[in-house]
């Protein structure tokens, strides 16, 4: 085990869990996905711990962080909070990030609320647009995956319901994935690692888009400190940036790498072959890539 673990408390008190790996002097924290968590990072961040200091943290309501009571709370402004309150907690006072989809969304606020603080950042498979389609996946599932009886049950399931973003995926990556992911319950059975209420959260958050679009019309784009348009936050990142893009990804479009671009000149992009959403970030084109982007900037 090349890391250690750890906790601190959020400004709302819940305990909140983290691993720490090497000792460089400059520091890359990676921020997992939606329904991910540290564990996803375990190759990244033992590759990059080479080098510098990685944190990997479970976002609330993953992983090994306490679950909300307050459900409603699950948002990434929420998890942008906690972020700072983990760096502060820590003494660091500039980091880079490394952020896969909603890491990447949150990467974005951090950028519009202290840009001073982020060196650089590196976005996986994600952008201040997410198309209403791909939307409407995530929420069919999540929150809503049941579990499954055995390791062997929950690896099946989610092979068939991902296999179109990893397509040349063989067994020991499945089963990697749904180990990251996944957990053993007390009577045998296994399920995802994560509050099942962040999908409560994410439909009550999409039922809410009207009511600020109506905002927005009338000329509210901020609230609380907190932009309302992802493109705003995107405005904000001053700081040198690469956007990886799965090949295969409904996440991120092509025409929204282009808009980003038309937006940012200074985007690096890189397309990952044969990946959706989202690159794992062990692929040896993820890897490169991030080496050289941070090698350069952080």
């Amino acid at each position: 085990m090349n890391y250690h673990e750890h906790q601190y408390h959020s400004h709302d008190g819940l305990a909140l869990h983290y691993r720490e790996y090497g000792n460089g002097e400059q520091v890359i924290i990676c921020l997992p996905g939606l329904t991910r968590n540290c564990r996803d990072y375990e190759g990244l961040a033992s590759h990059l711990s080479r080098r510098w200091r990685v944190i990997t943290p479970d976002l609330r309501g993953r992983g090994k962080s306490q679950r909300d009571p307050n459900w409603k709370q699950y948002l990434p402004p929420t998890y942008a909070r906690d972020m700072w309150t983990l760096l502060d907690h820590l003494g660091i006072e500039q980091v880079s990030i490394v952020g896969t989809s909603l890491g990447g969304l949150m990467a974005m606020i951090m950028a519009d609320q202290q840009p001073q603080r982020l060196r650089a950042v590196v976005m996986n498979d994600v952008g201040p647009h997410v198309p209403p389609e791909a939307i409407a996946r995530l929420l069919q599932y999540v929150g809503r995956t049941p579990p499954q009886p055995d390791w062997e049950s929950a690896i099946a399931m989610t092979r068939k319901n991902y296999g179109l973003a990893y397509p040349d995926a063989d067994d020991a990556f499945w089963e990697q994935q749904v180990r990251n992911a996944w957990s053993q319950r007390e009577d045998g059975s296994v399920a995802p690692d994560h509050d099942p209420k962040i999908g409560d959260a994410l439909r009550h958050a999409s039922k809410a888009a009207g009511r600020v679009r109506f905002l927005q019309k009338i000329g509210i784009r901020r609230l609380r400190g907190i932009n309302f348009d992802p493109w705003d936050n995107f405005k904000a990142m001053s700081m040198p940036t690469l956007l990886l893009r799965g090949e295969l990804s409904d996440i991120l479009l092509p025409e929204t790498v282009a808009r980003m671009q038309a937006m940012k000149p200074d985007l690096e992009v890189v397309t990952i072959p044969g990946r959706g959403h989202t690159p794992t970030l062990d692929e040896p084109e993820s890897r490169a890539a991030i080496d050289r982007f941070l090698a350069e900037h952080a």
